[in-house]
């Protein structure tokens, strides 16, 4: 392994790499300090993806160079791997630094750590000083006032550098120191010193610092009271909503959900909510996406009647939307609007909305909407849901789109259980059995569990009555593929049937079509057999089934032969367990040929 961590093969040596722990287990604590430490660090110049690997490992090499005493020597190293260019190397070794940072005592840290720190920030090459903003946070705590002072002013400098990059890599992490500084009982010293440099990241010039400063938001408005994110957090929100790179706009559309609880409710209403409607009009279509993904949770926040008069005519707005991506999105999320503004708003504004949309001609658009259907059916009831909902459902149950068509399929049990059984027969029953016939598997597929599920749903009696020989009628389509799905049927609904229904319907239909023309369908046949054998009667498995199967290994289609034997080989096992459990019940009713009375 140590002559490998040499090899020109680059592979042979990120194995090595990565069973760095071996070695150091067999150099012992003190060659590990004294050789393996400084060849590694000799040995930075590598490839990115070994050095990676070595970052990885020195984070937990605290325990092979001898304990916390000796972690010290492992900054050495991963100093220098977090100045490389590569931005994975820096994370990983940042990463490690912080993991031994946490580990070492104070002593270690005023000595090695802090010193490491500002000469990251310090050096001339800006990929130090990005490295150096992802290790104050981590060791803030433990610090003594005069060295927190010191950290404090080596991130201001950072906030203020002249290279966006590091900007960029200060506000990422703004919102991590500032939860150690909270953390350390700094209150006072975050709102002097480290508002305003987040005030400052927020209006920087560069739009990738200003989103990374936003994202932020979040993070600091849960370390202050409400007072404080009114005069400090708000504006900024205010400022940011409205900036002139969609790409801030938008992140604010992804966070602003999550701002709203450190605000007050006047705020909430007065401010956010007007701020949201903007970002649902924004001018570019990404941000109108990303706001329409938020829009029930956003809602949830506000009363019923704002919804109403502020946050629907944006939405209906956005039902006719130019981009198909808003649209979709939009139907994603609108469903979860019903129950925030009641059955009254729901009819006479949201339910125009929902057909609008599912008629719209983009694919994803009605797929979304149907997804989420189950959430307002219950809120509709049955008289509005026929009337206004199920022409629409029935035309989306033929859509062009399998996936449309797919949605539809999955949504039918729960529809199924609010419409009830009496109209389900009489409107939809139909339906689902038409799907059983269609063209794409997974719709084929998905419908068998369907008609399960409906057997479930509506009881053995009504399915026997009236699903069933529906079911078993496609085993006559001039369709190979449809006969198959009818023996899938079987398969799925025999165990969920009683007796009458397995012997009477069933097991005849599975029987019929073992004269089939296609050898997929015969072969077919008799696995079906084979999965019914358990459940029927010896007696009807040596009558019926076995006969039929004997047909079968006699097949000229070999596929056909070897089912037939493996049904065979079931249905005959079968056999013999129930006569040696009649024997044994035979047995124990005598004693020496004598029948015991009972």
């Amino acid at each position: 392994l140590i002559d490998e961590l040499k090899h020109e093969d680059i592979q042979l040596r990120l194995n090595s790499i990565r069973r760095l722990s071996t070695i150091a287990v067999a150099l012992g604590p003190e060659r590990t300090r004294n050789e393996l430490i400084p060849f590694l660090n000799e040995s930075i110049d590598d490839e990115d993806e070994v050095l990676v690997a070595l970052a990885e490992e020195l984070g937990g090499f605290v325990e092979y160079v001898g304990g916390l005493e000796y972690a010290p020597v492992l900054l050495g190293p991963l100093e220098t791997l977090a100045t490389v260019e590569e931005t994975l190397v820096r994370d990983k070794s940042v990463e490690a630094l912080n993991k031994v940072s946490r580990q070492v005592p104070v002593a270690h840290l005023l000595e090695h750590l802090v010193p490491l720190v500002l000469r990251l920030q310090a050096n001339d090459w800006f990929t130090s000083r990005i490295s150096a903003c992802g290790l104050f946070a981590a060791a803030y705590g433990r610090l003594p006032a005069e060295s927190k002072a010191e950290i404090r002013a080596s991130f201001t400098q950072l906030c203020h550098d002249d290279t966006p990059m590091v900007r960029r890599a200060a506000a990422s992490n703004l919102g991590s120191f500032a939860a150690a500084m909270h953390a350390a009982g700094d209150e006072e010293l975050l709102k002097t010193e480290l508002l305003p440099l987040f005030a400052a990241l927020s209006a920087d010039e560069q739009d990738s610092v200003r989103l990374l400063a936003v994202e932020n938001c979040v993070g600091v408005g849960q370390l202050l009271s409400v007072s404080a994110n009114q005069a400090v957090v708000l504006p900024i929100v205010r400022s940011v909503s409205q900036d002139r790179s969609w790409r801030v706009r938008y992140v604010v559309a992804e966070h602003l959900c999550e701002l709203v609880p450190s605000l007050s409710p006047d705020l909430t209403r007065h401010e956010m909510a007007p701020t949201f409607v903007r970002l649902l009009q924004d001018p570019e279509a990404e941000v109108r996406t990303a706001a329409a993904v938020k829009l029930a949770a956003f809602s949830r926040m506000l009363a019923p009647e704002l919804v109403v008069s502020q946050i629907l005519p944006a939405v209906a707005e956005l039902c006719s939307d130019g981009s198909q991506h808003v649209r979709a999105s939009l139907a994603s999320d609108i469903m979860g609007l019903a129950p925030l503004v009641g059955k009254g708003a729901t009819i006479e504004t949201l339910l125009p909305l929902f057909l609008q949309l599912l008629k719209d001609e983009f694919p994803e658009v009605r797929l979304n909407l149907i997804g989420a259907l189950p959430a307002v059916n219950a809120l509709l009831g049955v008289e509005l849901l026929a009337t206004a909902l199920l022409p629409a459902i029935e035309e989306l149950a033929e859509d062009r789109q399998w996936r449309v068509r797919l949605a539809v399929v999955d949504c039918m049990p729960p529809l199924a259980a609010q419409l009830g059984v009496a109209f389900f027969e009489e409107k939809l029953c139909a339906m689902c059995v038409r799907w059983l016939q269609d063209c794409v598997y997974t719709i084929r597929e998905s419908a068998i569990a369907n008609v399960r599920k409906l057997t479930e749903l509506f009881g053995l009696e009504w399915a026997a009555a009236h699903l069933i020989p529906k079911v078993m009628a496609t085993r006559q389509s001039s369709n190979y593929l449809f006969r198959l799905t009818a023996l899938s049927t079987v398969s799925s609904l025999a165990t969920v049937v009683g007796s009458d229904v397995l012997y009477g319907s069933l097991l005849p239909a599975v029987l019929g079509m073992v004269s089939d023309a296609v050898p997929n369908v015969r072969f077919n046949v008799a696995k079906t057999l084979q999965m019914l054998v358990p459940l029927l009667e010896p007696g009807l498995v040596a009558s019926q089934v076995k006969p039929k199967l004997l047909e079968l290994s006699e097949d000229h289609d070999k596929d056909v032969q070897y089912f037939a034997q493996r049904a065979l080989h079931v249905a005959a096992d079968g056999l013999t367990a129930v006569k040696r459990y009649v024997d044994l019940d035979e047995l124990l009713l005598t004693i020496d040929g004598v029948p015991i009375a009972n």
